[in-house]
């Protein structure tokens, strides 16, 4: 049980997700490409060193009956412009289906979700919001997007398959 400062840390971040749930619907969390503020953290040290792409993901859907969603290897403005336009038609009454294709009139991408099966080992905050141990996760999709010729990770000549691991293969 953390106690002292990482408490109260705790109490203010969770206050955070809480109000941007209730006034936009979802919070987006990022996790990598920055520094960790967390009491008893090195600031010094990068998030991410190990290699491992950053990676986004919403808090608020499964309030909906919906499944969280969760993006990989995009830059932090990427992931959030992503992340809230679809969140948005699921918020509007789409329901998300694994394996059909999304396309965007404002971004050259398409994107397809996928069941993420480790969601326990990433939704750490989505789970912390809805008090949910992690081997009982809310459930999440892996947007997965397309490289700039059209073809995603699981077709012969994709642009960057480390920047954009298969759901199941990464965890934070």
């Amino acid at each position: 049980m953390p106690t002292g400062d990482k408490l109260a840390w705790l109490d203010q971040a969770d206050a955070r997700v809480t109000e941007c749930v209730r006034t936009y619907g979802v919070y987006i969390q990022y996790v990598g490409g920055g520094r960790c503020a967390a009491p008893g953290c090195s600031l010094g040290d990068p998030l991410g060193e190990d290699g491992e792409p950053p990676f986004a993901y919403t808090v608020g859907l499964f309030g909906l009956h919906h499944p969280e969603l969760v993006t990989v290897g995009l830059s932090v403005e990427t992931a959030a412009a992503l992340l809230n336009h679809v969140a948005r038609r699921v918020m509007e009454g789409q329901d998300l289906i694994p394996g059909a294709l999304l396309t965007f009139e404002e971004w050259q991408h398409s994107v397809v979700p996928e069941v993420l099966p480790n969601p326990g080992e990433v939704l750490f905050t989505a789970n912390r919001y809805y008090r949910r141990p992690d081997h009982a996760s809310v459930p999440a999709l892996q947007l997965t997007y397309d490289d700039v010729t059209g073809r995603f990770p699981w077709e012969e000549g994709y642009a960057a398959p480390d920047k954009q691991p298969r759901p199941g293969t990464w965890s934070a």
